[in-house]
């Protein structure tokens, strides 16, 4: 097996997990504040993030001399899962994850002014071709229009913003520092808040909660893992396994059948952002030095 193949099968393997995690975010939403699921999502999967951070180089991966950024990301991770999960549990969970898949959009609009970068014609195309596709699926104005498609964009806002200084100072900092931070901060702010919306897990929650937290570990670790062994421009598009996972789970597990304007609507987001990644897989080849 070739080493492109293997990272493309993790990387699904990942987005596998994501999409089962999402699943049970939504189960446990019809029960819990997204605050509980959060603080529980986020206590499970810390000691594993340190435990891996530990076995790929040491301890010392988790320093950091820029407490600021890493406080600025985890907060803008809590409002990310916040608005992602509340918006799990008022939309169908194959609508809720292709408004999702807008947030590449809006880190190829959002790049120019947070990190003057200069925004070539074709990621500027293809975001707003994948904003015709976010309309489609949202459909303002619409009888079927429901506010929670909002809170889900929002979601994809703050989600870009992480990508976003991820870029700006990922080769500063290590990446399971930045990781492991991005996890902390959430589990930190929702245990401030969590006697306000506390509701005490019935024994099978229990098991969602932990299974949550184990599915969140386990996608970050795939995900990273895949991009060891493929190019990111080669293994990014495979996130988009994630909107067959969403049609098949919401089917299994709600009877939610997306009508054919979500399916129109994902596709032009889908390919909006694979249009993307092979335009910035384009500009990286041109930018290496040749020998």
């Amino acid at each position: 097996m070739s080493s492109s193949l293997l990272g493309i099968l993790i990387m699904c393997a990942g987005v596998l997990c994501l999409a089962l995690g999402d699943a049970l975010s939504k189960w446990l939403g019809a029960s819990y504040d997204p605050i509980q699921i959060i603080f529980f999502r986020t206590l499970i999967s810390l000691p594993l993030i340190a435990l891996l951070a530990r076995f790929n180089g040491g301890w010392q991966t988790l320093r950091t001399r820029r407490p600021g950024v890493h406080l600025l990301r985890g907060l803008i991770f809590t409002a990310t899962m916040f608005c992602f999960i509340t918006g799990l549990t008022l939309l169908p969970l194959a609508e809720t994850t292709a408004i999702a898949f807008a947030a590449p959009l809006f880190v190829a609009l959002l790049s120019g002014p947070l990190l003057n970068e200069r925004v070539d014609r074709v990621p500027l195309i293809a975001s707003l071709v994948g904003f015709v596709g976010v309309l489609i699926v949202v459909r303002p104005g619409a009888a079927g229009f429901q506010w929670g498609a909002l809170i889900v964009i929002g979601a994809a806002v703050c989600y870009a913003l992480m990508m976003i200084t991820a870029r700006r100072y990922g080769s500063k900092e290590n990446l399971w520092a930045m990781v492991f931070y991005a996890t902390l901060v959430p589990m930190l702010v929702c245990a401030v808040l969590l006697p306000s919306v506390w509701h005490t897990p019935q024994p099978l929650h229990w098991l969602g909660f932990c299974a949550a937290g184990l599915l969140g570990a386990a996608a970050m670790s795939c995900l990273t893992l895949a991009f060891r062994y493929a190019p990111a421009a080669l293994a990014a598009p495979f996130d988009y396994t994630a909107m067959i996972w969403a049609v098949v789970l919401g089917w299994w597990l709600w009877g939610e059948v997306p009508d054919s304007w979500v399916f129109i609507g994902a596709a032009l987001i889908i390919a909006s952002g694979v249009a993307i990644a092979l335009h910035e897989r384009r500009v990286a080849i041109k930018a290496r030095p040749t020998t």
